[in-house]
């Protein structure tokens, strides 16, 4: 499946890989209404396709990932329009979170601002070693808001204190030893680390990789009992769809040294 937007593309390998991709928007791939918008109807395309197994987001070319938000647009905006502008770029962002299969950050080089948001939207971040990153919202006179409420989670309350207080830059080593990205490799290894991350989803089971994805957002939400006594329900839920039965089956009848 392939489809187009004015501002991004979709498409689906015949093994249920997604491609989702920023177009025409810049070198640096901005985020202004027109990219949020097309994005949100591509992901609400993508959502209802039941053969996908993975979604991997990335920009147009190798400077940047999302370079943040459009400033031009934003400079525009009074307290109304910045209040719809920042919603629907936490819809968004929460699109991603939510999404039901595994989402993939391909990131080549600048992630900053609402960019570094969306990233972290985002379940798996594999990045180039030439990648950069920041949270300068302060340096234009506005506060990280939405999104950003997930780094302290990621990073621990001190690192994140100091990316959003300051607006400093750090390279992805930094951020890779900081816990914000899972892979970081050379620009030219970057599409091939992705297609590694991509084949370990292909062998899971489809249906057992959503009930874990939506797992994971129920731990984030729920008091520790509620979420365990819920995760009990999911695995029980699991063994009506056949996918347990038959990949446990396949897993004690392969051969085996000295059978």
């Amino acid at each position: 499946m392939e489809q187009s937007w004015n501002r991004c593309t979709a498409s689906i390998s015949e093994r249920g890989v997604g491609r989702l991709k920023i177009a025409a928007s810049g070198p640096m791939n901005l985020l202004g209404t027109p990219v949020i918008d097309d994005l949100r109807a591509a992901l609400a395309r993508l959502q209802s396709v039941e053969a996908l197994r993975t979604l991997i987001l990335c920009g147009d070319g190798d400077r940047a990932f999302v370079g943040g938000a459009d400033i031009k647009e934003m400079a525009r905006l009074d307290q109304d329009g910045a209040e719809r502008f920042i919603t629907n770029l936490h819809d968004l962002c929460e699109q991603v979170r939510r999404f039901p299969v595994p989402f993939i950050a391909r990131i080549p080089g600048w992630c900053l601002g609402g960019g570094l948001e969306l990233a972290m939207a985002c379940d798996i971040r594999i990045a180039a070693d030439e990648a950069n990153f920041a949270m300068p919202e302060v340096r234009v006179g506005i506060p990280s808001v939405i999104h950003a409420a997930l780094m302290p989670r990621l990073l621990g309350v001190s690192r994140a204190n100091w990316l959003i207080l300051t607006g400093e830059t750090i390279d992805a080593a930094t951020a890779l030893a900081w816990g914000l990205l899972n892979k970081v490799v050379s620009l030219a290894q970057l599409d091939a680390e992705i297609d590694k991350v991509v084949e370990g989803f292909l062998a899971c089971g489809p249906q057992a990789l959503r009930s874990q994805k939506a797992l994971l957002r129920s731990w984030e939400e729920l008091p520790l009992q509620q979420g365990l006594h819920h995760s009990i329900a999911t695995f029980g839920q699991a063994f009506t769809t056949g996918e347990p039965q038959k990949m446990m089956q396949a897993f004690l009848d392969r051969p085996r040294p000295g059978r």
